[in-house]
């Protein structure tokens, strides 16, 4: 019988960030490796692995196939994750190779978890991880996404009407204009949102090498959209300010996308972010506020 300790970093993480869901899901996290390790004939073939949103256990398949199988909370966001991997097969993402609805269970292809494209940053610069991921980016929005998915329109929509009681909490004035500004940009968008299936957290550590491809993106938290919605996460991740105009313009021309429009919807995810630090009553991110001053010129 397969016996696991739940690393004590994953406990932590779910009691804190997943509530009641999350308390729950460690509760039970023990019988369900055991559970699907049985039904999917699996031999572990190593220690676990976590992030603070789940578990993933190297395994073995019955035929000698090395694989990972994923635990997680079941949510919104995590529910999605599966779809846009059958959607992808395997094009620059990791492969899909069966999955469990009723929990969010997944069992992944085997990709090398000790070279994330953050080890490419650090020996070669950030530069050609930025590029790398543009490169993916281009491949992962290439297609519209499934009915039913997570549309980007509804979250502009929401964004938009949460904006004005938002900003009545930002005392800094030069602050509160920036973030009205970036609200301003959607708005100008919002109306053509798009329909690409876009990954939404492609940042340097959700990419990792494999034997088949050099690398290949992880994790995704997909939704129907523009993938000018994506740009994100590369321009802050590693953050550096003067770095900030070089990166968009790199993947905006990979990507073939327009800038304009980009631009907008990278200012998007800053107002998204600044409307989560309001909410959990923190202050705004001085780097975000960067990225926006650095693309709209103030």
């Amino acid at each position: 019988m397969i016996d696991i300790r739940v690393p004590d970093g994953l406990v932590e993480a779910q009691h804190l960030y997943a509530g009641e869901a999350g308390r729950a899901f460690i509760d039970v996290l023990p019988a369900r490796v055991r559970e699907f390790a049985e039904r999917w004939e699996l031999t572990p073939d190593g220690e676990p692995m976590h992030g603070q949103a789940a578990l993933v256990l190297p395994v073995v398949r019955a035929d000698g196939t090395p694989a990972a199988v994923k635990f997680q909370v079941l949510d919104e966001e995590t529910e999605g994750e599966p779809v846009a991997l059958r959607v992808w097969g395997g094009d620059g993402a990791v492969r899909l190779l069966d999955h469990d609805a009723a929990t969010g269970t997944m069992l992944l292809e085997r990709l090398d978890s000790g070279r994330m494209l953050s080890t490419m940053a650090d020996a070669a610069g950030t530069r050609e991880a930025v590029l790398v991921i543009a490169g993916l980016l281009a491949r992962l929005t290439a297609g519209p996404a499934p009915e039913g998915m997570r549309r980007l329109g509804d979250l502009a929509a929401e964004m938009v009407a949460e904006l004005p009681g938002a900003l009545k909490a930002i005392p800094d004035p030069v602050e509160r204009a920036l973030v009205e500004r970036c609200g301003g940009a959607v708005r100008e968008v919002m109306g053509e949102a798009g329909d690409r299936m876009l990954h939404w957290d492609l940042h340097f550590e959700n990419v990792l090498a494999s034997e088949r491809e050099p690398w290949l993106a992880i994790d995704p938290k997909p939704l129907a959209g523009d993938p000018g919605f994506d740009l994100w996460p590369a321009l802050d991740n590693r953050f550096e300010p003067d770095e900030v105009r070089w990166r968009f313009d790199a993947m905006t021309e990979v990507m073939g996308l327009d800038r304009e429009r980009a631009r907008a919807w990278t200012l998007g995810r800053v107002l998204q972010n600044s409307l989560w630090e309001i909410e959990d009553g923190r202050p705004l991110v001085p780097d975000h506020l960067e990225v926006a001053r650095r693309l709209t010129g103030w």
